[in-house]
């Protein structure tokens, strides 16, 4: 399956903080053909430091397939001979969107640390402004993993009447880890001489402090597990790792890090669950160190009491943050029968 890049443009772009982007950006892709109905849609979001690469490859001899290929796809269980798959680049990442390593139009310049305060509301008004662009009026469901899940919980309460499911998986609805996350991450790059208060575009001495932090966090995220599975020498596996950590710091903006971390302090959609109409499905895995299944129990009871209908599924995995994709046989079948019990008008 071949992916379908584009982008979208709208201007003076209202933000919660009560500034406004002269000019916003989405980059996004697309999959599968939209229906004359133009009601067979379905939203993907991505993580964090993700993009909207979602599935398929660019050309027929690409090697690069998305993050969730095994997910998208004919046949498959977000099954693109059946719907018509959207998946956007979030507002203030550096992967094609308006962000802070962007050109403001008033300036002319970067706006480096001085981008405007981005809020998940605010990225999901923007996801909205490019399927009313598009021309859907309605949207079978939103899904994504992670950070993607907050904006599917966030889609839940913003606008509850546009879809009918909601897919939020190895994710939270609500801010676990508040400003204190997004200082340390601040004091980090501000220890790295090659920051300059933020305004680092003119070297590129910070991939070493972007290598470093990425490192830890795919350890985190379990990656070092998964290699496991194929690499036996510890040695070649944590060369591996380097490999993969340095091809992520010599793309990703260290300041779309700091606003999309920023974005998720104060983030909560529990005190809102009475508002969510659609569906929900709540997937967890069992070794996911940053959305552990401990969750799930209050989670579950808080959209319940909400009048949610809301249904969890715990993935046993040893690959911790990242099992979805390559765990999706263990999965995908749950997510078919979910999207199924959906409206879907071709």
């Amino acid at each position: 399956m071949l992916a379908t890049q584009a982008i979208f443009r709208t201007r003076d772009f209202a933000l919660q903080s009560g500034q406004s982007l002269p000019e916003l950006v989405l980059a996004y892709e697309t999959y599968g053909a939209l229906a004359p109905t133009r009601r067979n849609a379905i939203l993907v979001t991505h993580g964090i430091t993700s993009n909207h690469h979602a599935a398929g490859r660019y050309s027929a001899s690409d090697a690069q397939h998305g993050w969730w290929d095994r997910i998208i796809g004919p046949g498959k269980a977000i099954d693109t001979d059946r719907y018509f798959v959207v998946s956007s680049n979030s507002l203030g990442s550096c992967y094609g969107s308006t962000a802070p390593a962007s050109v403001n139009p008033r300036t002319g310049k970067r706006y480096g640390p001085g981008f405007p305060r981005l809020t998940i509301t605010d990225m999901v008004a923007a996801q909205r402004a490019l399927l009313d662009a598009l021309g859907i009026p309605h949207l079978v469901a939103v899904a994504g993993p992670s950070y993607g899940g907050f904006q599917a919980f966030q889609w839940g309460v913003s606008f509850p009447d546009f879809m009918d499911g909601l897919v939020a998986a190895v994710s939270a609805p609500r801010d676990l880890a508040g400003q204190l996350a997004v200082d340390q991450l601040r004091a980090l790059f501000a220890a790295d001489p090659a920051w300059n208060g933020g305004w680092h575009y003119d070297g590129d001495g910070m991939r070493d402090a972007m290598k470093r932090l990425r490192i830890r966090t795919l350890k985190e995220y379990g990656v070092d597990t998964q290699l496991a599975a194929a690499i036996s020498d510890p040695d070649a596996r944590a060369a591996s790792l380097e490999i993969m950590a340095a091809d992520w710091a010599g793309t990703f903006d260290p300041n779309s890090l700091l606003a999309l971390r920023q974005a998720w302090v104060g983030f909560d959609t529990e005190k809102d669950f009475a508002k969510i109409r659609a569906k929900l499905l709540y997937v967890l895995c069992t070794t996911d160190a940053v959305f552990p299944p401990s969750l799930a129990p209050e989670v579950m009871a808080k959209l319940k009491s909400a009048g949610v209908d809301a249904a969890y599924f715990e993935l046993e995995s040893p690959f911790g943050h990242l099992a979805l994709n390559p765990e999706a046989n263990k999965w995908a079948p749950v997510l078919d029968a979910f999207l199924r019990r959906l409206p879907s008008d071709r």
